[in-house]
């Protein structure tokens, strides 16, 4: 007879129910079984925390409406009581809400709790703390959801490129943007374009961040700092935006034959600079293939050649997918070809 399979329970602190956190704890909850089954742990968020409240879940009837909720308690608090192995953040990566998100991942680190985030704010502010405190606990830190949502370009840069000497990022890490030049490149307007990527459920409410060029910019400083150690509080950011007259260049360069990307781009040569550019692409370009809202970065290493990573969804869920693979990266014992 077949060994019978032990599960290795797994309680998590989910950190952020918005729309990237209803989608994790939703498939976690449709597919928990299958998980389970296939990588022989059983994740359960067990804990949910938002901003103002927090509460903890009864799998029979899943999260219960927020109105039910408790107040928030310290995260040091929450992790005692539920055992947590893992605490996931899905908080909303805005400048008010770092320091929260920060002094929650840094004590559960310290506590020997390892943290996925897609929340990117903290990252760039309190990289170097998060880091000390995860050497401290042991513990590990997963930031897929934060540098390309299911575009696994955070894994290449963090295990994959080593010893490859990689000497450049250059990428389309904002699939958003992506689908806003196409759709201007065939005569949209630029509030059209917006408009349809967020009917789509692909762009925030505020899409200033994609706009501008600072969420492009941010990935990059989150992979830099990944593949080559820079520290994203130091890194300089240039960064030009998409605004009106953008979409007469995204027709100009398809009269051209060309495709118009946002692209950024770090060299190792030149440390602590981030540059993103709305640039004509050609074919050939890995960047020109991309349809919008696919990402894709490339790194390019000295004898190795060039890596390409492309597609990944850009929208809730495929955040979501990111910040569950991380979670069975830090959480699943491994051994053999696993």
């Amino acid at each position: 007879m077949p060994e019978a399979v032990v599960l290795a329970d797994t309680p998590l602190v989910l950190s952020g129910y918005g729309r990237v956190g209803q989608a994790f704890a939703a498939h976690l909850g449709e597919h928990g079984r299958a998980i389970a089954a296939r990588y022989a742990v059983d994740l359960r968020v067990v804990a949910v925390r938002a901003s103002t409240g927090q509460c903890d879940l009864d799998h029979a009837t899943g999260v219960p409406p927020r109105d039910t909720w408790g107040p928030l308690a310290p995260i040091e608090e929450t992790i005692a009581r539920t055992g947590a192995r893992a605490l996931v953040q899905a908080i909303p990566s805005s400048p008010a809400l770092a320091e929260h998100a920060a002094l929650e991942a840094i004590t559960a680190l310290r506590l020997g709790v390892h943290v996925v985030t897609a929340t990117k704010s903290h990252l760039l502010s309190h990289w170097r703390a998060l880091d000390a405190a995860a050497r401290a606990g042991k513990a590990l830190v997963r930031i897929s959801g934060a540098t390309g949502a299911a575009l696994p370009a955070g894994d290449l840069a963090r295990v994959s490129l080593r010893g490859l000497d990689c000497e450049s990022i250059r990428g389309c890490p904002n699939g958003v943007v992506t689908f806003i030049l196409d759709r201007l490149a065939v005569g949209q307007r630029l509030p059209e374009a917006v408009a349809e990527a967020q009917h789509c459920g692909i762009a925030e409410a505020d899409p200033s961040a994609d706009l501008s060029g600072a969420d492009a910019a941010t990935k990059l400083r989150l992979l830099a700092a990944t593949l080559w150690g820079w520290n994203p509080a130091n890194i300089e950011v240039s960064a030009q935006p998409i605004v009106g007259d953008t979409a007469a260049a995204a027709v100009a360069a398809v009269r051209r034959g060309r495709r118009l990307r946002m692209v950024g781009e770090a060299r190792l040569d030149e440390p602590n600079r981030v540059r993103v550019v709305l640039a004509e692409t050609e074919p050939g370009d890995p960047l020109f293939g991309l349809v919008g809202p696919a990402k894709a970065v490339t790194f390019a290493c000295r004898e190795a050649g060039e890596v390409v990573v492309s597609g990944g969804r850009s929208s809730p869920i495929g955040a979501a997918l990111a910040m569950l693979k991380d979670t069975l990266d830090v959480t699943v014992p491994r051994v053999g070809f696993a």
